[in-house]
């Protein structure tokens, strides 16, 4: 057994202590505390809190400890929202730049609309479903989630009783990607077996959409293919009600998507054209027409489709014209984006450097960059900064509580 005093809290959201020998992480920790374990291979297994922190509060989740989900529930307020800053600020400065980084936004426990949960046959026979487990590939069944929008919590009974049908086969491991929408539950299940199990076999898709008749389901998918729908789901974008595609992009917190939409408009309010990249369904881009015509792109031809049906259910928007484009293979070019005086980009994690690169090259006075990773938000910023913008400010989000996961929302000019 070793004991250590925790210095900070790593990106991961793991405590670590910086040793002679190299640094030591340790689940469930915070900076200040005294821990003490068995130390293997620069990991302590079963974390002995011998000194608490004056920060370390009561967790909230029955699971808490187990599922691998939450990371941070046993930190204060305050501190878990400065230490989201700190991350943002760190990504940055490994990039050189320096810029006003306001507090993070902070979102409410209880409204995450989206969930993933995995489904599995317990030593019973039974369908269990729940998150993986910390740092491994083992499910934890869920009996509460203090994280998720309690309509979905309900649910969670008859989303077992859905998940059966989906085991049929010994190789798949399905998940249950459930979204509170406007009109109800919608479920897209994906990691069914196809290829040694030829897919879901006529009785389960009987039994599959029987459960979903029975748990009054909006609408179930398989991988994107509509399996049953009793009603259209629907998303609300500013003034706009959309069709939610099967198994489309949306973002995860209704009230997260609000500080990064509102604060999009605000930077591009008074510009004659605005550009919405990566726009999914529509989440910027019919709010950002209530301010100037838009051009929005994304490789989702479902969502742009969406998107395109969406334009006729508000009225007093600008023109909004949308083409579906992969914009890492076919970013849009200067030329594309010619008469644009602001562009949005909300790139999936891996960035998007491509279509910076290009951006970089328009005569775009605003650029709003929007993320969920602020490594790759760095690097790419840094391409815009050498082309002549300035990173004005930067706003963390807090979307997906009590994670390691930071968003933010970064306004550019010229």
């Amino acid at each position: 057994m070793e004991t250590f005093r925790i210095d900070r809290i790593g990106g991961q959201g793991d405590g670590i202590a910086e040793t002679p020998n190299g640094p030591v992480f340790a689940s469930l920790t915070l900076p200040g505390e005294t821990v003490r374990g068995e130390v293997r291979d620069g990991r302590m297994e079963t974390v002995e809190i011998v000194t608490p922190s004056a920060d370390r509060i009561a967790p909230v989740s029955p699971q808490y400890g187990d599922c691998g989900g939450c990371a941070l529930q046993h930190w204060a307020h305050t501190p878990y929202l400065d230490w989201k800053r700190e991350q943002v600020q760190l990504a940055l400065a490994r990039e050189r730049i320096e810029t006003e980084i306001e507090r993070t936004v902070a979102v409410p426990a209880g409204t995450r609309r989206r969930v993933a949960l995995h489904a599995r046959r317990g030593e019973d026979g039974q369908a269990i479903l729940g998150f993986k487990a910390r740092r491994s590939w083992r499910l934890v069944e869920v009996v509460a989630c203090p994280v998720a929008d309690p309509r979905i919590v309900q649910a969670i009974p008859a989303l077992r009783r859905l998940a059966e049908a989906f085991l049929e086969h010994p190789k798949s491991a399905p998940t249950l990607h459930a979204t509170w929408t406007l009109t109800g539950l919608d479920v897209d299940v994906t990691g069914v077996e196809r290829r040694s199990g030829g897919g879901l076999s006529g009785d389960a898709r009987s039994r599959a959409i029987a459960a979903a008749q029975a748990a009054d389901l909006a609408r179930l998918s398989l991988a994107g293919e509509t399996l049953v729908m009793a009603r259209q789901p629907k998303v609300a974008f500013g003034p706009a009600t959309v069709a939610l595609p099967a198994g489309g992009f949306l973002q995860a917190v209704p009230q997260a998507e609000d500080a990064m939409v509102s604060r999009a408009v605000a930077a591009v309010k008074g510009v004659r054209r605005v550009a919405d990249l990566f726009c999914g369904a529509g989440t910027f881009t019919f709010p950002l027409a209530t301010v100037a015509p838009v051009i929005a792109a994304d490789a989702s031809k479902a969502g742009i489709d969406a998107l395109k049906a969406g334009i006729n259910t508000a009225k007093g928007m600008k023109a909004i014209v949308a083409e579906a484009r992969d914009l890492f293979r076919r970013p849009l070019t200067p030329f594309d984006l010619k008469g644009c005086e602001a562009i949005v980009f909300d790139p999936p994690r891996a960035g998007a450097v491509e279509q910076t690169a290009q951006i970089a090259g328009t005569k775009a006075g605003v650029v709003v960059g929007v993320s969920c990773n602020p490594q790759t938000f760095a690097r790419d910023a840094r391409v815009l900064i050498e082309a002549g913008f300035r990173l004005e400010r930067v706003t963390p989000v807090d979307q997906f509580l009590w994670s390691a996961h930071v968003e933010l929302v970064g306004v550019f000019r010229r």
